[in-house]
């Protein structure tokens, strides 16, 4: 663990002449001990065979003469000997005859173990006994005939204090030993720490304050390689002044030039670790500089463009070469499913050894370009198509005027029969209808620049007309409600896009048929109580979700990805604010719907006073309007 590990120098020569005195005295303790406990227990082994022998010789007198009593003060004698628990005396069969203990005469105390013994004859025979403590057992011969057995039992704990005291004297000398060597190696370590902590000392002093000279250069007390590396400190100390004040200036104009320049700049390390940022960056991608130093390009760009971003800077550490304007896509800040687009070159920046130490990038934003450049071309083919359709209903409308004509003169030709006449007038009611779609195309491309009166349900109703083909092929009901006095001064051409777009969008949304409701009447503002119209489009399609409803009137948004351009709401909000018009929007998602049903409503109410009151007829013009 980091906190059992001495951090000075001191510290660690101590502990670590200290851990080797130990394996060292661990290891002499071992041997030693070792050694002495093989000593002392053949010893004692020596012992008890020379006891048992000796009480095997005195018990034969004792024993030829019939008196066993007289073994009693031998018995007793024995016992007092060093490392002897107990003697006994016992016949051929194991009872006893004699023993230290007088309480246990005549009785049979043998074990099976011992027993086993009775028929070793032939000199002592020593063995342990299940405890661990040994025993020996010596025949007794009278007269050449065999009377009984000598034991002598082992006091082991004698042998074991022996190999204690023999061990705490080791453990005393290690002591004193580790003691001694602390003393001396925290004295070597002391005139080995008192430069070093010097130079530690002055070199936090310079971290503090880089321009100090307080204290500079360091003096040399000593004569060893400590001496040599306080030399070398006071050079490096020197020489880093030096570049100092040729390099500051340098910095300083560099610092300006980054922080003041009106494009982006970043650098990063082998590590794609940002190194630097400059301001203008920060404030680009909206993350402050503090949070780009140190974190790699997966932490603050999204996935794809963080590859993308690192695969070009591995390329210039690489190869040495710089990558120049290429385009990197990232989701706008709390909105994943808007993009921003940046233009980036990347560069190498070289060390004094000529390798590549960072690699500098130069990041222009390209949102705003990129999206003027596609409104540009939505616009231009927009512009285009809506010329090509005004051309194409003004030529269309010359033959229409020629074939209305022809089937006007045929039709009251008198050799013209009955069914002929039928056919005649079903197809001048064709013709006409062609001629109102035409008409209407025209409308919206030829609008007048001057308000005026405008009926909001003849709007609706000519609006209407250009979308029957399409309500019929996809079998859309449609359900029209229209107050009376539905006047309202306007830009009419301006309201016949926004209705066409709302209707369009209803259309659209009711794919699979459906049922479109039109609704227009006078009323007043929910807001203030000013009078005005109000209208209603209503439809039961798929409707939007919550997300989708925020940004319908965003420009370049839309859900129609082959068809849509993301202009036409945009547009019709433009319109609307225009005649300070209010809208509310309510929707519901199919997959939102659980059963309830899905669609959409648009409601919009437009004031009387939206873009001024029309102008007043003079008197003399309603005289002559009159006449």
């Amino acid at each position: 663990m980091s906190w059992s590990k001495p951090r000075s120098i001191r510290g660690q020569l101590i502990s670590g002449l200290i851990l080797f005195e130990g394996l060292l005295v661990i290891v002499f303790a071992t041997l030693l001990v070792r050694e002495q406990a093989l000593e002392i227990h053949e010893r004692a082994r020596q012992r008890l065979e020379s006891e048992v022998n000796l009480l095997a010789l005195q018990s034969q007198d004792s024993l030829a003469q019939g008196q066993a009593n007289y073994l009693l003060p031998i018995l007793r004698t024995m016992v007092n000997a060093p490392g002897i628990r107990a003697a006994v005396v016992t016949d051929t069969n194991g009872r006893i005859i004699a023993s230290s203990d007088p309480g246990t005469n005549g009785q049979d105390m043998l074990t099976r173990l011992e027993k086993k013994h009775l028929e070793d004859t032939n000199g002592a025979v020593i063995f342990r006994a299940p405890g661990g403590a040994r025993e020996a057992v010596q025949a007794i011969h009278v007269n050449g005939q065999l009377s009984g057995f000598a034991w002598v039992y082992e006091d082991a704990s004698a042998a074991s204090q022996q190999i204690y005291s023999l061990i705490r004297i080791t453990i005393i000398f290690a002591g004193l030993a580790a003691l001694g060597t602390a003393i001396i190696a925290g004295t070597l370590a002391r005139s080995i720490t008192r430069p070093l902590r010097a130079l530690l000392d002055a070199t936090r002093k310079l971290i503090r304050d880089p321009e100090t000279k307080e204290g500079f250069p360091l003096e040399v007390t000593s004569t060893n390689e400590s001496a040599d590396l306080t030399r070398a400190f006071n050079l490096m100390v020197t020489s880093i002044e030096e570049q100092r004040a040729g390099l500051s200036d340098t910095l300083a104009l560099l610092d300006s030039m980054l922080e003041n320049a009106p494009i982006g700049f970043a650098f990063f390390d082998r590590k794609f670790r940002y190194v630097r940022v400059n301001q203008f960056l920060a404030q680009m991608s909206q993350v402050p500089i503090g949070r780009h130093l140190g974190r790699t390009i997966p932490e603050m760009l999204p996935g794809p463009a963080a590859e993308m971003l690192q695969g070009c800077i591995q390329r210039v550490f690489e190869t040495g070469e710089p990558v120049v304007q290429f385009e990197l896509n990232t989701p706008l800040p709390g909105d994943d499913t808007q993009v921003r687009s940046w233009l980036i070159n990347v560069y190498p920046v070289k060390g004094t050894s000529e390798a590549v130490r960072w690699v500098g990038a130069i990041v222009v934003e390209a949102t705003e370009r990129k999206r003027s450049e596609d409104a540009l071309r939505k616009t231009e083919k927009l512009a285009a198509a809506g010329r090509l359709a005004a051309s194409i209903a003004h030529e269309i409308n010359n033959p229409l005027e020629a074939v209305t004509n022809l089937l006007y003169l045929l039709r009251h030709q008198p050799s013209l029969d009955a069914e002929a006449t039928e056919y005649t007038v079903l197809a001048q009611q064709e013709i006409a209808r062609v001629a109102e779609m035409t008409q209407q195309t025209l409308r919206f491309y030829r609008q007048s620049t001057l308000p005026q009166v405008a009926n909001i349900g003849e709007l609706l109703d000519s609006v209407m007309t250009v979308y029957t083909g399409r309500l019929q092929a996809q079998q859309i009901e449609v359900s029209r409600e229209s107050g009376p006095d539905v006047d309202l001064f306007c830009f009419s051409g301006e309201l016949r896009q926004v209705f066409a777009n709302l209707i369009g969008n209803a259309v659209d949304a009711m794919a699979q048929g459906g049922h479109l409701w039109l609704s227009v009447r006078r009323s007043q503002s929910w807001v203030n109580g000013a009078p005005g119209i109000r209208l209603f489009v209503a439809d039961n399609g798929c409707g939007m979700t919550e997300a989708t409803r925020r940004r319908i009137f965003e420009p370049f948004f839309t859900t129609k990805e082959s068809t849509g351009t993301g202009l036409g709401l945009w547009v019709s909000g433009e319109i609307l604010a225009k005649h300070r018009a209010t809208v509310r929007v309510a929707s519901r998602a199919a997959e939102e719907a659980n059963g309830r049903g899905s669609g959409t409503v648009f409601m919009l109410f437009f004031p009387e006073d939206g873009i001024g009151a029309p102008p007043t007829p003079s008197p003399e013009a309603e005289t002559t309007q009159t006449a």
